[in-house]
């Protein structure tokens, strides 16, 4: 007996690494329909899975249309944390802020057995995690649904970069409690588990010197009325930055596993030599023999945290970032270079995804 196919509604989908750690995880996941409003990213969504629908648009929008498909098993998604993410400064009157309520509102309409909602870690002291869970309150809208929060690391579950997240599993009441799903890997490999997957595991035999910058250059395809570069695959993405010769000098100043403290003054910025205190992140370079640091939308610039590769003197590559994410290589992406690393850097890691698609798939 062939088992029953699972159907997967995703929304706020971005370039689709949550669904690609769902498909991962099992062939029984179909995922069937898709919202993301970046016309990139969501371009990317559907080289990636051809067989989804994908809309491109506002939730809102999606909603209002009333295109909610039928017989939904499982929902998932992330809504926009930049409203009370800890970079940058916190806006209570973030529009971003809400869009858990469409969230909310896709479950009481879709009436999936379980959805999964992923997002920074602050988010679980927010008032939007408190007003989320008011609404499976008796009497409220999803008081048929209850849900646990846990906060996840990305290494422990095989991805090579430790990468925190809030994950929150629900599930309708006529449906088994799911709970987390255990690590798969240790920081140090003791017990039974192995250690964490490492930056060096990862990059071994990506070429030291980028090497698709033509590649880049030529392959466009349309997005609306716009021609866009890709469709690229994760590999296609190797590609190289500039960098002015006093960035290089300072690249290769800072050793493995070191940051800007480790420049002579006269290479430091005059906010540096003022600023001794704050992120030891800031022009970092990677460790070869540990996981890499949470991989975010602008990995490629090394002002902007530990993202110098563990030798070369240059920032990691779209390739090597897809790579710390766990993007398999029938991945697709399209857009410009800055919308591409927005769109890897927003990304749940494969490995997290997969293993909190195994928990969920346990209960059917």
């Amino acid at each position: 007996m062939t088992a029953r196919t699972i159907r997967v509604l995703d929304l706020f989908a971005g370039a689709g690494g949550l669904t690609a750690g769902f498909h991962t995880a099992s062939s029984r996941f179909r995922s069937i329909a898709a919202v993301e409003m970046d016309p990139e990213a969501a371009a990317s969504y559907r080289a990636s899975f051809p067989k989804t629908d994908v809309y491109a648009g506002a939730i809102q929008d999606w909603l209002a249309e009333g295109t909610i498909p039928i017989g939904v098993d499982v929902v998932v998604g992330g809504p926009p944390c930049q409203g009370f993410s800890t970079l940058g400064k916190r806006d209570a009157e973030d529009a971003r802020n809400r869009l858990w309520e469409q969230y909310a509102q896709v479950i009481q309409r879709a009436r999936p057995k379980y959805f999964v909602v992923e997002n920074v870690p602050a988010f679980g002291k927010s008032p939007q995690y408190r007003d989320f869970l008011a609404t499976t309150r008796p009497g409220e809208f999803l008081e048929d649904y209850s849900f646990d929060f846990r906060v996840l690391n990305a290494a422990d579950y095989g991805a090579p970069q430790a990468r925190r997240r809030a994950v929150l599993i629900g599930h309708r009441y006529d449906m088994a409690v799911p709970g987390f799903p255990e690590p798969t890997h240790s920081p140090d490999g003791g017990g039974d588990l192995p250690p964490y997957r490492t930056v060096r595991q990862t990059l071994l035999g990506v070429p030291a010197q980028p090497d698709m910058d033509e590649r880049f250059d030529q392959l466009r395809t349309r997005v609306g009325s716009r021609r866009v570069p890709g469709a690229f695959s994760p590999r296609e993405l190797h590609v190289s930055r500039f960098y002015s010769d006093i960035s290089i000098e300072r690249f290769a100043k800072i050793p493995e596993g070191g940051n800007r403290t480790n420049l002579p003054d006269h290479l430091k910025a005059p906010c540096w030599l003022r600023h001794t205190s704050g992120s030891m992140d800031v022009m970092g370079r990677l460790h070869w023999d540990r996981p890499s640091v949470t991989i975010r939308t602008e990995f490629f610039k090394p002002e902007k945290g530990r993202y110098l590769h563990p030798v070369e003197n240059r920032a990691i590559t779209h390739y090597e970032a897809a790579l710390l994410q766990g993007f398999p290589d029938t991945h697709r992406f399209i857009g410009s270079r800055t919308s591409i690393a927005r769109q890897i850097g927003n990304a749940v890691p494969i490995p997290l995804g997969a293993a909190i698609a195994r928990q969920v798939l346990a209960q059917f």
